[in-house]
């Protein structure tokens, strides 16, 4: 009995080992299996997280590169704005050269315009006073031939009458008016006066200058100290002569002496020193017009 007893609870005691064999082997596979799940789970995720973190870096390194992009581009920008301040500089410039040359343009025009005007002035001035020139020398040439006309009877020893400088030079010889060293006119010498007189008091716009002449020998006398004395006074009897005997206005007459210092021949030879002792009478036509147009400013 004991036998079948113990036979019975063996095989009890094998039945629940055994069971409980079974229990354990499907607890381990069912376990098993999460873990496996669980393994297989983590991998994926493992995966993704590296994955997850490629990525990243991959974003870190793209926001890297369009950051440093940016800086390049902002880099740029700046120095673009620094050309464009630059050239908006140049073109203020430009425009105010642009400005001046415009203005020197119009200034250069209204110069050129000037200029035209005062060359078309001064060539009408020149035109004007050539035309005045012109009358003067042809008043002097009729002065010259009045007198000519009127001293006709006296020959080339006594007087001569020359055009120079648009005026009419007298010489008259010491030996036609005055007797050695004296400053009183002869008879012959007022006979010569009164000619041009005549000629003087009928040719109201003239000048006259009296000039009176010696030569280089010294002369010291009671009435003249040297040839100063005696130019001036001979120069002065004969203004005298032509006021008061012909009835020459004063007021056109100048009477001068030159002494020794301005010779017209040598003093070396007698022939020389008898043409230097001689008395000019020098007429110049008055051309009021001519003097004035020469002082008048230009552009008026």
């Amino acid at each position: 009995m004991r036998k079948i007893v113990w036979f019975l609870a063996c095989i009890y005691f094998v039945s629940m080992s055994f069971s409980s064999c079974i229990v354990s082997k499907k607890k381990y596979l069912a376990e098993k299996t999460r873990a496996d799940k669980e393994h297989a789970d983590n991998g994926v995720l493992n995966q993704r997280l590296a994955n997850e973190t490629e990525l990243n870096k991959r974003a870190n390194n793209n926001i890297a590169d369009l950051n440093a992009e940016a800086a390049t581009l902002k880099d740029n920008i700046t120095s673009l704005e620094g050309k464009i301040k630059g050239l908006e500089s140049k073109v203020t410039d430009l425009n105010g050269k642009l400005r001046n040359l415009g203005n020197e343009k119009e200034n250069t025009a209204m110069q050129l315009n000037s200029t035209k005007e005062q060359m078309a002035e001064q060539h009408r001035r020149l035109e004007q006073l050539q035309e005045l020139i012109d009358q003067q020398q042809r008043a002097t040439e009729a002065l010259r031939k009045k007198i000519a006309d009127a001293l006709v009877g006296f020959n080339s020893n006594e007087l001569t009458i020359t055009m120079k400088n648009g005026k009419v030079y007298i010489s008259m010889m010491e030996s036609l008016l005055f007797p050695s060293g004296s400053a009183e006119v002869n008879p012959k010498g007022k006979e010569a006066l009164s000619k041009v007189a005549t000629v003087l008091n009928t040719s109201k716009d003239i000048n006259i200058d009296i000039e009176g002449h010696t030569d280089s020998l010294p002369i010291h006398t009671v009435k003249y100290a040297d040839n100063w004395a005696l130019s001036t006074a001979r120069a002065t009897s004969i203004a005298h002569v032509l006021i008061d005997e012909y009835h020459v206005i004063p007021g056109k007459l100048i009477a001068s002496g030159r002494s020794q210092y301005d010779p017209v021949a040598t003093n070396s030879t007698p022939d020389g020193r008898a043409q230097n002792r001689r008395t000019e009478i020098i007429l110049e036509p008055k051309l009021e017009e001519l003097m004035n147009l020469m002082n008048k400013p230009e552009g008026k």
